[in-house]
């Protein structure tokens, strides 16, 4: 009996040892960990779907709107990174300017608005769109641009060039860079 006991005493002390030893080597024990504030600040603070975001100027006035079907806010950064959205642009005069893409940025504090993927600008009072494939907008000064190949229509009319400048405000489109463009005759009617 003093047998059993004494190999009972020496099997749960080695247990406890190896237990011991391997509690002192492995380092995944609790450590105290400081969280990374780069990474908290890359973390989401809202994911919406069917959101509208309206902006709104110093006067109060609806500078923009926004709405998409999934939507992904980051407080820290004050971005918004948006799915398929739709974006309604006011300028100084309160007309409506629209604008569509595949994915957008929209960074809440600036009111910087960056449409990527099949980018659409349109003027409906006018009657002519631009299409990009990446379109920035700026909506403290209300000027929109694009360095990526565009093209202008007002159907018959089309002008492509490779980049684009253009001021809500003032109504002003400026196109650099290989500007070709079809301007048919004006018919008259018999």
């Amino acid at each position: 009996m003093a047998l059993r006991v004494k190999k009972r005493v020496w099997l749960t002390g080695m247990v406890v040892a190896l237990g011991t030893l391997l509690v002192w080597i492995d380092p995944r024990g609790p450590q105290d960990i400081t969280p990374d504030p780069e990474a908290q600040a890359e973390e989401p603070g809202h994911v919406l779907e069917n959101a509208e975001i309206t902006l709104f100027g110093e006067t109060g006035a609806i500078q923009q709107s926004l709405i998409t079907p999934y939507l992904v806010h980051t407080p820290q950064q004050a971005i918004t990174q948006a799915t398929s959205p739709r974006a309604t642009i006011f300028d100084s005069e309160q007309r409506e300017w629209l604008a569509t893409a595949n994915a957008g940025t929209l960074n809440t504090d600036t009111h910087a608005l960056t449409l990527t993927g099949s980018a659409r600008l349109l003027a409906p009072d006018e009657g002519w769109q631009l299409d990009t494939e990446s379109l920035h907008y700026n909506g403290m000064t209300r000027h929109a641009w694009s360095e990526a190949p565009v093209l202008l229509q007002q159907p018959p009319q089309q002008i492509s060039a490779l980049r684009m400048d253009m001021w809500l405000d003032t109504s002003q489109v400026r196109l650099t860079d290989n500007v070709r463009g079809t301007h048919p005759p004006a018919t008259q009617a018999p």
